[in-house]
């Protein structure tokens, strides 16, 4: 039941109301029960239970059947930008052979100088920015083999 609470002329009236069958309402006022018939070209609310979402598809094994699609061999190693800036200077060239501590490269963001490491060991397969290249957030900027 829903509870209300009206003044009017200066009275207060408690108001609960209750379910509604066939356009009448369970009402309640001040304690005193009442049925209230509602006009018949105006359909009561009707509250909606959203659906809960369902579990995820399952193959006879068990196993999921929408999964994460498998990396491809030998696509490598994405060194990402981790916030947008300005690539201030590339360390590296295609073919270089570095350690997953190695800078690779300066971005400027929020006027500091962050430096960004390959990650992993490896040699460099792709240098996708120049020094003075604004990049986003996720952007690839090296790819290391």
């Amino acid at each position: 039941m829903k509870e209300y609470k009206y003044k009017i002329n200066g009275n207060t009236y408690k108001v609960a109301v209750g379910d509604i069958d066939d356009h009448i309402a369970q009402v309640e006022v001040n304690g005193v029960p009442y049925k209230v018939e509602l006009e018949a070209g105006k359909a009561p609310a009707v509250k909606v239970n959203a659906p809960r979402p369902s579990a995820a598809p399952r193959t006879a094994a068990g196993e999921k059947v929408i999964s994460r699609p498998a990396a491809a061999a030998g696509a490598g190693f994405a060194v990402k930008a981790p916030l947008p800036g300005t690539v201030i200077s590339v360390s590296v060239k295609v073919g270089d052979t570095v350690k997953a501590s190695d800078t690779v490269l300066l971005l400027e963001a929020m006027k500091m100088e962050n430096a960004i490491h390959a990650g992993r060991d490896g040699r460099v397969a792709s240098v996708n920015v120049n020094a003075g290249d604004a990049v986003l957030e996720g952007n690839v900027l090296i790819t290391i083999e």
